[in-house]
């Protein structure tokens, strides 16, 4: 870990990390240094070279120069004042003058800063050379209004892992060579690079190949990249930003929802984009497009609302998804209480068995770590998750941790990931065999446990999987090779030139094998793993590692020895170095699992909320009685960061919320968030009021949102013990299906949004497509062991091999039908017809 040192910013001492980049320190502390092309989670470009600053007497670039203790910083002196005054003239030659309709017209950094540095006559010209707009399907480029600031490429390669902008030449005219004499040094630097360059993209296609999160729009300081459905719609000046928590995924991502009239003949309120602190958090493709999933138009139905009273009347079951806020969830469990209601959600249920099972041995209610320690590590390993769609968030953790911290990663899972492998080299891929994730989780106790603390039977274990091996290495070796070689020499007789032999040594490099014994672990079999690749990926990886992270997912908690494997995550934690986040299978899950008491089996009449029953409420629209949707609620959710996140309201809700039928049944709550302060404190909630939570973030970073769920101690039990692997225990088949989604989806409502128009059905990576020898969107029939279902084959280049993916999304999907609790099953696939 770094130390802390002492440095000075105009005249004013603070304190910050060693090696800390000044502009950050700077940022930390509400000191402002002027910056265009530098984010602060990222890597710096000096694309636009204005951070210029004097260190020490020296001039340094405030964005790349590291703190040093005692170090003594200027931000202004008229040199500097010079070179940023003529950086931004720089800028502003051949910008197209359309402030009046530009998107980014008010929220704009050229016109902020062109203000702030005075720039009021220009001293600089150049031809200007077409430069055309691009369509990338959800992204508008405009390259005329590009500044090459490079943030979208820094963006995309160091927070999202994409990787799929670059810069591209864009064929101008050379600068006339007098600037170069006549014009500060700094300045003309960055013209010469702004005047070659243009984005373009690394796919070399005309639409983008990317996961679709729009990180790169939101950076973009100018109306350069824009969301191609926001284009042209509205003034970013009219809209109110309503901030609110992201709904989707279990991220609990803050976003602000961007509202104003739907049009001037219709003044009801209408959602145009949604925006992030994106300095502080990233976005996917689901919260940033997947916004306008409301139920609009909702009345009070009142014959409706008898009708769903009569139903709870009638009721002893209540079945009901994650995608509610923690208020609802404890009215939930307050009807159970008062009228003994089944309650039944199996996600938030399957999940609580497992932190409970994982409670027994860690002697703590909830994972002891967070995305924000993924974000900080030099090591991550992830293991049981589709990474990139189940959490897309602790992806970027996962991106983060190699790209920034030069870290490294191992990624363990049965289906085949390019996105995950075009992070780059740092990333060790292990595409096991379903049903070995209990391996996984030896081998990482095997690999960095504390031998000398774990119990001895866990380390005897351990051992019966190591065996001596005799393995054929090739090494290179220098050999010394004589040859005789003809050189010319003068003749001391006759004092004549003459060619004569000569023997020349040299060591020459030669390939030999040999054969050694090694101490070979078996647990690399059972997980499919090539001894040399990852002897030499361990190798080279794991030197100067001091911050690990894991990252556990879905996929255990379904395990059919889901009991096993948690009891082996706390044990990782408590006898290695890495630090463990767990994700949440969808959006409250864990704010469900901590308010409610959950049902395993339903009774004879079910009252479904955005889930099946004999009478239907749904934020849908489509049931019995509409529910608002979450963009239309105030209340808490519960994070994978183990926070409760406030929410609030975009859009206006007609109609009747839960909270007036629970009050039609004996309760008495004025408004739902009047809830908000009795959520369960034994659970680690706290008693505070909906208006006092807190929803913003600090300079420094510091995510002040809401509150942070107090890790309630658990009662460890006497036996510690893990089970060993069934090694007969495995999925093969000849094809095997995968309950998952593609990016940018995840429940009905992503599906309702009108820009993620990704199809349900069966995905399938192209290869796998050819080997079933089916044309692209076929209609196929999936048949399992649980029953079948006839799907649409989708063609999906972000899987590979042969693993095939249905989705959970379309609720007219029956997923459940398919598979058991566990993801994976084996299937038979058939075209229809």
């Amino acid at each position: 870990m770094m130390s802390k040192v002492n440095i000075t910013i105009d005249g004013r001492q603070i304190t910050c990390e060693e090696g800390e980049y000044i502009l950050n320190a700077a940022r930390a502390n509400g000191i402002f240094i002027p910056a265009i092309c530098y984010l602060t989670r990222c890597s710096p470009t000096l694309a636009c070279r204005i951070c210029l600053v004097e260190a020490d007497g020296k001039q340094v670039y405030a964005c790349n120069a590291k703190a040093k203790d005692g170090m003594n910083i200027t931000t202004t002196t008229e040199n500097i004042e010079t070179e940023r005054r003529a950086i931004m003239e720089v800028y502003d030659v051949n910008h197209p003058l359309q402030c009046g309709v530009c998107d980014q017209s008010g929220e704009c950094e050229l016109q902020n800063y062109t203000l702030e540095m005075g720039v009021d006559s220009q001293h600089y010209a150049i031809k200007d050379v077409e430069r055309p707009i691009r369509d990338w399907g959800h992204l508008h480029y405009d390259a005329g209004l590009c500044i090459v600031c490079e943030r979208c490429v820094t963006v995309c390669k160091d927070m999202i892992g994409d990787n799929s902008l670059k810069t591209v030449p864009r064929g101008a005219d050379a600068i006339d060579a007098e600037y170069k004499a006549n014009m500060p040094k700094d300045a003309y630097a960055m013209w010469n690079k702004l005047n070659k360059s243009v984005i373009g993209l690394t796919s070399g296609e005309e639409m983008l190949d990317c996961t679709g999160c729009g990180e790169c729009a939101a950076v973009c300081p100018v109306g350069a990249l824009v969301d191609t459905d926001f284009v042209y719609t509205t003034n970013a000046w009219e809209q109110e930003k309503i901030p609110a928590t992201c709904s989707h995924c279990s991220a609990g991502c803050a976003l602000n929802y961007e509202v104003k009239h739907s049009s001037i003949a219709d003044p009801s309120p209408k959602i145009y984009r949604t925006s992030n602190e994106w300095n502080y958090v990233s976005l996917c493709g689901a919260g940033r497009y997947g916004y306008d999933f409301e139920n609009r138009d909702v009345t009070k139905d009142e014959a409706a609302f008898a009708k769903a009273v009569e139903a709870f009347e009638k009721a002893d079951t209540i079945r009901f998804t994650s995608t509610i806020t923690n208020e609802e969830a404890m009215i939930l469990q307050r009807l159970k209480e008062e009228r003994g209601y089944k309650l039944i959600n199996d996600d938030a249920r399957i999940f609580r068995r497992f932190l409970n099972d994982y409670g027994q041995i860690s002697g703590h209610q909830l994972y002891g770590s967070d995305l924000k320690a993924t974000h900080d590590a030099n090591f991550v390993v992830s293991v049981g998750t589709a990474l990139k769609s189940d959490n897309p968030n602790a992806r970027y953790a996962f991106n983060n941790a190699i790209k920034m911290n030069k870290g490294a990663g191992l990624y363990f899972h049965p289906l085949k990931d390019p996105v995950i492998e075009g992070i780059g080299k740092g990333v060790f891929t292990a595409y096991h065999k379903p049903l070995r994730e209990e391996a996984v989780l030896y081998l990482m106790l095997d690999l960095f446990g504390d031998k000398e603390q774990m119990p001895k039977e866990i380390t005897d274990y351990l051992a019966s999987f190591h065996e001596p091996r005799t393995i054929t290495v090739e090494e290179t070796i220098k050999e010394k090779v004589v040859e005789k070689v003809k050189v010319k020499k003068v003749n001391e007789e006759t004092g004549e030139e003459e060619e004569v032999e000569e023997e020349k040594t040299k060591m020459v490099p030669k390939k030999v094998s040999k054969e050694v014994e090694i101490d070979y672990n078996r647990l690399l079999d059972l997980l499919d793993i090539d001894y040399d690749a990852w002897t030499a990926f361990m190798d080279k990886n794991l030197k100067k590692k001091d911050r690990f992270a894991l990252i556990a997912g879905p996929d255990l908690y379904t395990h059919p020895h889901a009991k096993n494997i948690a009891r082996l995550l706390a044990t990782i934690e408590k006898f290695t170095p890495f630090s463990l986040v767990m994700i949440p299978p969808l959006t409250n899950t864990l704010g469900v699992a901590l308010i409610c008491d959950l049902d395993e089996t339903a009774g004879d009449y079910v009252v479904g909320y955005n889930a099946p029953g004999d009478f239907v409420l749904s934020a849908l629209g489509d049931g019995d009685l509409d529910m608002p949707a979450m963009n239309q609620q105030e209340g808490t959710m519960t994070s994978i960061e183990k926070r409760v996140n406030p929410t609030n309201a975009a859009l206006p809700y007609g109609g009747y919320e839960l909270n007036d039928l629970a009050n039609a049944l004996g309760l008495d709550a004025e408004l739902t968030v009047d809830y908000t302060q009795t959520l369960p404190t034994k659970a680690g909630f706290k008693e505070v009021e909906f208006d006092a939570l807190p929803n913003r973030f600090e300079n420094d970073g510091t995510e002040v949102r809401g509150y942070a769920l107090k890790n309630v101690a658990r009662r460890t039990v006497k036996d510690q013990s893990v089970a060993p692997i069934d090694e007969a225990l495995v999925l093969e088949a000849e094809h095997i299906v995968y309950a998952a989604n593609p990016v940018r989806q995840f429940t009905a409502f992503t599906k309702k949004a009108h820009q993620l128009d990704e199809p349900a059905g069966l995905y399938v990576s192209p290869a796998q497509r050819e080997a079933l020898g089916l044309e692209a969107n076929a209609e196929v029939r999936v048949k399992t062991e649980g029953g079948e279902q006839s799907l649409h084959l989708v063609e999906d280049n972000k899987i590979d091999g042969p693993i095939m993916c249905v989705t959970t999304f379309d609720p007219h999907i029956k997923t459940t039908e398919l598979f058991g609790e566990y993801r994976f099953a084996a299937a038979s696939i058939h075209k229809e017809g």
